[in-house]
């Protein structure tokens, strides 16, 4: 609901020392004649900066007892001393509440506050009480943002003030949107109860419960005395009351019917069978989707004509609250499901590197961004460490860094060099559109070299961790953001000692409205190096607390963009761990390639290998001779499995097929597949590489 705009000008006839500030003094209500809280009890109220209605505090309860006429808690009679409950009668007009001329439906005449009953308010005040109930009670509900704060808004909106208890069904499950339902019956589940506390029950001598709870404490809560599922009958007496949409009183003869079965015919739960219970459909834009009983106790004045109404009103502000809130949660589910399936699930583990990463959304509400990481096994042991950064936060931007994330790994599959990825991806990004605008950085680790070849797109600066704790921001050429079109990207070759962090980012874990891009890089490299004196200079810090720590250096107003985070441990293998050959393309080389696997073998201890290695290998450098117009290469690789690689200069990829009984050829790849633990062929930009791995036993 909206808020109406502030005036800076009294209207005619309002008193200027009234604490409501808004209202004439001929329509001030009279107290304890209402069954809303009296004007007095408000003013209390709204004076000390609380809303009428629903109010939490503890100012709210002498409210209550005002308008049921009992006395307020903790107001209790001393011993022997008898005090009745005041009758309406006794009750006098408040101060300043002038007589005016009001006609009547019979257009005589009549003076307001004479015509009617000592003590009774006349029908423009409790008009005016109910207008600002209504208005304080749906603004509550319309705070709520989720199905529970709505649900919760509308029971402390309306408790005490305009009932002393109530339960709110919802559908199970809700529908959302235009979908149709799963199943062609409807169940209502009782989603939330409130009432006035216990205390109050036993002050007065009434009860809510048919058993009082000192007795039967397990149906001491509410919730516990209802049915907590209720199957609508088609056809039945709730099945009308829903249909109808409208409220009812209890004593009509649908409710009489309808009520029990909503609540269970077994409830403990008293419900009064005249007009101090009110049934409320909750209708939202398509279907009912549930449904609120409002109850009064007998010692309380019984709803008017007037306050079904208001129950109508309650009732169409929660259920069209709730259906917003069941739409935001689909899309709220959507945006995650969609940022999941962008970002990688798990990160894989290639030789030499270990890997952590970290991914979080700019707010809750804006749980999809266009920031992404990625690690892409290459040939060779190499691995691919990629981070960018898509222009805003939308699904737009979303959809954008996944179609860049496709084309990244599609060109990192094709072994292109680094600066030759973003050429495609500037490129790519062209075609999506003119203002289709990402920075990214593109790195690629080789571990047998302890080299990384790095170019940049208009992306923050690397930092690399030494192994004795010196942070590094590293100098890479800083180069156009993708998008632009028209520019050359560079590539820069470093050093990547064994030991050492490489730390990839976005630019919303260093930039924010506090401080400049260049000032929280300095505080990044800053609080590496002060997390690395933590664990000593020969043992670099665990790498999922680092980067847990890293995100500790992000302040209260620090989150203004999303941020990724990839972070890549350099391990390396050892040269006394790689053995490499170059073999000339001759019918030799088979038999060759043979006796050099098996020496490395013998050196390495891993002689019960020897047989399945000669196999392999044999095969498949036959294939690559066979073709080959170049020196084809091999390579023996001893981590924690036995990897061997076979390179030549033929693009075209071996296919595994199933060879006949009268083939010559066509098994060397089958026996590579029964009997290596992986294998495959990646293409490269010179040729391609087929590759097969053994486990060391």
């Amino acid at each position: 609901m909206t808020e109406q705009p502030t005036s800076y000008e009294r209207p005619q006839g309002v008193d200027p020392t009234d604490p409501r500030g808004g209202f004439p003094r001929s329509q001030t209500p009279t107290a304890g004649s209402s069954a809303l809280p009296s004007a007095a009890a408000q003013a209390r109220t709204e004076g000390k900066g609380e809303e009428p209605a629903g109010s939490d505090s503890e100012h709210s309860q002498p409210v209550v007892a005002e308008t049921m006429g009992v006395p307020p808690v903790g107001a209790k009679p001393t011993v022997g001393e008898h005090r009745p409950r005041p009758s309406p009668e006794s009750i006098p007009l408040q101060p300043g509440a002038e007589a005016r001329p009001e006609h009547s439906p019979d257009g005589q005449e009549r003076r307001t506050g004479q015509a009617s009953a000592p003590g009774r308010p006349t029908p423009m005040r409790r008009d005016g009480d109910r207008l600002r109930f209504v208005g304080a009670a749906t603004r509550r509900i319309a705070r709520g943002l989720d199905l529970d704060e709505i649900v919760m808004g509308l029971c402390r909106a309306t408790v005490p003030t305009f009932s002393d208890a109530i339960l709110v069904y919802l559908r199970d499950p809700l529908p959302v949107g235009d979908e149709r339902p799963v199943a062609d019956r409807v169940v209502l589940r009782l989603r939330r109860t409130d009432r006035i506390p216990e205390d109050r029950d036993t002050e007065t001598g009434f009860a809510l419960l048919a058993v009082p709870p000192q007795e039967a404490p397990e149906v001491s809560e509410l919730s516990a005395a209802v049915a907590e599922l209720c199957e609508v009958r088609p056809g039945g007496a709730l099945a009308e009351v829903l249909r109808g949409v409208r409220p009812v009183f209890a004593d009509t003869p649908a409710a009489r019917v309808a009520l029990p079965e909503l609540i269970g015919e077994d409830s403990q739960l008293v419900v009064p069978d005249d007009q101090r219970a009110i049934l409320a459909p909750l209708r939202g834009r398509r279907r009912v989707i549930g449904a609120a009983v409002f109850i009064r106790r007998p010692d309380r004045i019984p709803f008017e004509n007037d306050d079904l109404l208001v129950a109508a009103q309650l009732a169409t502000h929660s259920a069209l609250g709730i259906d917003k809130a069941v739409l935001y949660d689909r899309e709220a589910y959507i945006a995650d499901e969609l940022q999941r399936t962008m970002l990688p699930e798990t990160l894989p583990r290639p030789t030499g590197v270990r890997l952590a990463s970290r991914y979080l959304p700019a707010a809750e509400t804006a749980r999809v961004g266009g920031d992404w990481y990625d690690a892409i096994p290459l040939p060779g042991s190499r691995v691919a460490l990629v981070v960018g950064d898509v222009m805003g936060h939308s699904m737009t931007s979303a959809a954008i860094m996944g179609q860049l994330r496709t084309t990244a790994q599609t060109l990192a599959g094709l072994d292109l060099p680094p600066q030759e990825v973003l050429h495609h991806l500037d490129e790519q990004a062209q075609r999506l559109g003119t203002d289709r605008m990402a920075t990214c950085l593109y790195a690629v680790y080789d571990p047998v070299s302890h080299r990384i070849t790095i170019a940049n797109a208009g992306h923050p600066p690397p930092v690399l961790l030494h192994l004795g704790g010196r942070a590094e921001v590293l100098r890479v050429p800083p180069g156009a953001p993708i998008g632009v079109g028209g520019v050359d990207f560079e590539a820069v070759e470093l050093d990547a000692p064994a030991g050492a962090t490489l730390l990839l980012y976005t630019d919303g874990l260093v930039e924010s409205r506090l401080r400049d891009v260049w000032t929280g890089i300095e505080q990044l490299r800053e609080k590496l190096a002060a997390t690395a004196q933590l664990t000593g200079p020969d043992h670099p810090p665990p790498l999922e607390a680092l980067c847990d720590e890293v995100l500790d250096m992000l302040g209260p107003g620090d989150r203004d963009d999303d941020i990724a985070l990839l972070a890549a441990r350099f391990d390396g293998i050892a040269p006394s761990d790689v053995a490499y050959w170059f073999l000339e393309p001759e019918d030799a080389a088979p038999g060759l390639a043979r006796r050099l696997v098996r020496r490395a073998l013998a050196r390495w201890g891993m002689e019960d290998l020897t047989d399945s290695v000669e196999l392999l290998v044999s095969e498949v450098v036959t294939n690559a001779v066979r073709y080959a117009s170049r020196p084809v290469t091999l390579r023996l690789l001893r981590t924690d499995v036995l990897r061997c690689e076979v390179g030549d200069d033929v693009p075209q990829l071996p296919r595994l097929r199933q060879a006949r009984a009268t083939d010559e050829g066509g098994r060397g790849l089958f026996l590579v597949n029964r009997l290596a633990r992986r294998w495959g062929a990646t293409r490269l930009s010179t040729g391609k590489v087929v590759w097969f791995e053994l486990n060391r036993g």
